[in-house]
């Protein structure tokens, strides 16, 4: 489906699109103690009771400290008052949620690994809203208006639409069009007759 060259993403369409670290400064001066790398490590999608309903990692996790970690960020979210704002830390982790009807949108983020130990994550929460309202968005071009049973028997496009928009961490894409376009090629290729996908 994509090739990457040399930071350069290669599409099936020919089309390329140049991939950087998004380097984010914490002082005037730009030197390299001084700029930290941010991806996200997770992104989750949740019911109202806890349930989780997609799970998507970034960063390699063994599968008990995913399950802890993740039983405790969704009963910290699910417990706080819409009152309360949207963002939260947690073990070392920025975690910013929202609500849409009855699921929740959870990304966590924490400094890269190439910032060195004890990195700020300076991570825009604002950025991250916007990232999950245009995930939203996208979803409810896809599929009408996104509810959680689109989510359980669709599983596999969701993830498809997901690695459109977020490779290997970092949010590549946030185009709506370019982003449905391989879906929409691939639910019309598997209603015909011979297709490919039969």
């Amino acid at each position: 489906r994509l090739k990457t060259k040399l930071g350069k993403i290669v599409r099936g369409n020919g089309a390329v699109a140049t991939v950087q670290r998004r380097k984010l400064p914490t002082c005037r001066c730009r030197c390299s103690k001084c700029i930290s790398f941010t991806m996200i490590s997770f992104l989750l999608m949740v019911n109202k009771q806890g349930q989780t309903r997609l799970s998507s990692y970034y960063a390699w996790l063994p599968m008990a400290e995913r399950v802890a970690l993740e039983s405790e960020i969704i009963r910290k979210c699910l417990s706080r008052s819409e009152l309360q704002c949207s963002f939260l830390e947690y073990r070392g982790y920025k975690v910013v949620y929202r609500r849409y009807a009855s699921l929740f949108f959870i990304v966590g983020t924490r400094p890269d690994a190439g910032a060195g130990p004890g990195a700020e994550n300076n991570e825009n929460e604002l950025g991250m809203l916007e990232f999950i309202h245009m995930l939203v968005e996208t979803m409810d071009k896809w599929a009408g208006s996104i509810c959680e049973l689109d989510i359980m028997y669709q599983l596999e496009q969701v993830h498809f639409l997901l690695d459109e928009m977020v490779m290997n961490g970092y949010i590549v894409e946030t185009n709506k069009s370019n982003i449905l376009k391989p879906i929409d090629l691939m639910e019309r290729e598997s209603r015909k007759d011979e297709g490919m996908f039969r």
